[in-house]
């Protein structure tokens, strides 16, 4: 019996030993990028697709401002005679006529169209930056996310492969009539188990991981790792920041927020655009004939616009009147969605901040002395093969839940800085 328990420790030893072999050289094998969070902003700032495409927004728009700064050009038109009933005048080729004329925007058209175009390039501006936070808050979560994970799946790693040469020595042993099938098959169902949970927290870091590559443009075959020295164990960072500030900073640096102001602006200079409109422009010209009905060298002026009898624009002003209504309402919305969130969010953040922090800092560190002394006594056969797994799945919990504490934690940092457009808690 006990050359069997001897067997069985050696060859569990064997297992752990064999599976960090098979780790280090796959490792070796496959494309593995180590990144720091300052590294993967970096790629993500110079690589990110959609950034570089709402830049070419940004150019497109100042681009139209230079549009707007310009005059309308003037028309020329000439003429020259080709055929004539009249000979008396001398042959028709001889008379000719030319003509230029400008148009003249009335009522500030021009300055309006340039207030309005550059309310356009702000606007891009804005929805650059708002995309920028957007983007930026989900690198982040994905980098702490694929993290952490990564620390949970260790575990996984280490009391799968302990079981499965466990279960192999058992079967054997069982075949023998020295252990009894119970013991067999509750190995193999916590092996199953551990299996199934493994392969779903690894299609979920995989599914993190395609998004955090997409985000940094990497290579989809490399494996992202990340590397990072996060602690805050036992700092107040949250409650140190009093919520009127974060709801401040929120107001004066969500540009999800000045887009909506920006609106009513454009808005507002819009319906004076609209109201202008209604006005007519006028147009001069010049004219000039060599041959004409009233003697020679003929030279003419001339003045043009409409008559607003009918048409004065009444229901473009009308539209950008409900326009201008429908802004405001929208910008209220948009407040007292910040408000909200923020208020939801700091909540959020306090509460696992004070949840965390409640926790003994040493409880991780005795809780992975405590697995090992088990192991000892499992060694010495003070402890059954049953009763070292309940402790080992005991361990295996509550460190996969230390982890999501940790995660959730950083998260909610994280989501308050988005809400607030402020970096106030990054790691």
């Amino acid at each position: 019996m006990f050359k069997r328990f001897v067997f069985i420790i050696l060859l569990l030893q064997t297992g752990f030993i064999i599976f960090a072999a098979k780790a280090n050289a796959q490792a070796t094998a496959s494309d593995t990028l180590k990144l720091t969070i300052k590294q993967a902003e970096d790629l993500f700032l110079k690589n990110n697709l959609q950034l570089i495409i709402q830049r070419y927004n940004i150019d497109n728009a100042n681009a139209m401002v230079i549009t707007a700064r310009l005059f309308p050009n003037p028309d020329f038109n000439f003429s020259n005679g080709i055929h004539s009933n009249d000979a008396t005048e001398g042959p028709a080729y001889k008379d000719h006529s030319a003509g230029i004329s400008q148009l003249f925007t009335t009522a500030g058209k021009r300055n309006k169209n340039i207030q309005l175009a550059k309310l356009s390039a702000e606007q891009a501006k804005y929805q650059f930056f708002d995309l920028l936070r957007t983007l930026k808050f989900t690198l982040r979560n994905d980098f702490y996310t694929i993290y952490f994970q990564q620390q949970s799946a260790k575990v996984y790693d280490q009391e799968i492969t302990s079981l499965a040469k466990a279960l192999t020595v058992f079967k054997e042993q069982y075949k023998k009539g020295n252990v009894a099938e119970k013991e067999v098959l509750r190995i193999q169902s916590q092996l199953y188990t551990l299996q199934a949970e493994y392969n779903n927290l690894q299609t979920g870091i995989d599914t993190v991981q395609s998004e955090f590559k997409l985000l940094t443009k990497t290579p989809a075959n490399t494996t992202i790792q990340p590397q990072t020295d996060y602690n805050i164990e036992g700092k107040a960072v949250v409650a140190g920041v009093p919520y009127k500030t974060l709801l401040d900073s929120a107001y004066a640096n969500r540009y999800d927020l000045k887009l909506a102001k920006s609106a009513v602006d454009y808005n507002n200079i819009n319906l004076q655009l609209q109201k202008a409109t209604a006005v007519p422009d006028v147009s001069l010209s010049l004219n000039y004939d060599k041959l004409g009905s009233y003697g020679t060298n003929f030279l003419g002026a001339g003045i043009g616009f409409s008559l607003p009898f009918f048409n004065r624009n009444q229901g473009g002003i009308k539209q950008a009147r409900i326009a201008i209504d429908q802004s405001k309402v929208q910008l209220q919305s948009q407040q007292d969605h910040i408000e909200s969130d923020v208020a939801t969010n700091y909540k959020n953040a306090l509460r696992l901040e004070s949840l965390y922090n409640s926790f003994d800092p040493a409880f991780k560190n005795d809780f992975i002395h405590l697995i090992q002394e088990v192991f000892k006594n499992y060694e010495k056969r003070n402890l059954s093969l049953l009763e070292f797994l309940d402790f080992y799945d005991s361990y295996k919990t509550n460190t996969l839940q230390l982890n999501t504490l940790q995660l959730n934690r950083v998260t909610s940092l994280e989501q308050l800085n988005y809400v607030t457009g402020t970096p106030f808690f990054n790691q």
